[in-house]
């Protein structure tokens, strides 16, 4: 008795700025070669990223169903891009860069009310809800010394 091959849903992760999605790559070629529009992707995408500043990057989880059609959810900015900005480093030529030899020199400061404001956003992700806010601070502060951004109390 032959089996039948279970087609499972597909996973795609973007990182797209708010308002800024276009069929351009990252996005065309990602979602193209799942067999997705990705026309119908960036209408739904700015629509649902409007009330966000535009170019913000935003982490989106695409999950492509067998049929071609798609669904999504929005996540939190990411923590580097958040922290960048408590800093008031400006990111460098569209790509966000921190130091080039991290936890030896720093490209600025923040202060623990930072952190803790910053582990307050990340904490309203459901993927991130079960985590207790001083986990979540730990390791605002660890991704914080990875890009070069010193925590002062």
């Amino acid at each position: 008795m032959a089996k039948k091959a279970i087609a499972k849903d597909q996973i795609v992760k973007l990182i797209v700025g708010a308002g800024q999605a276009s069929p351009s790559p990252p996005v065309g070629p990602a979602l193209g070669s799942k067999g997705v529009k990705s026309m119908d992707f960036c209408k739904e995408f700015n629509a649902r990223t409007a009330h966000i500043t535009t170019g913000v990057p935003i982490p989106a989880r695409v999950t492509v169903r067998p049929d071609r059609s798609f669904h999504f959810d929005l996540r939190t900015p990411t923590t580097t891009y958040l922290l960048l900005q408590a800093a008031k480093v400006e990111p460098r030529k569209n790509r966000i860069r921190g130091a080039q030899r991290p936890g030896h020199e720093f490209i600025g400061k923040i202060s623990l009310k930072h952190v803790y404001e910053i582990a307050k956003i990340k904490q309203s992700e459901t993927r991130l809800s079960g985590l207790s806010l001083e986990g979540l601070c730990k390791s605002v502060m660890a991704q914080a010394k990875s890009v070069g951004i010193q925590v002062v109390p």
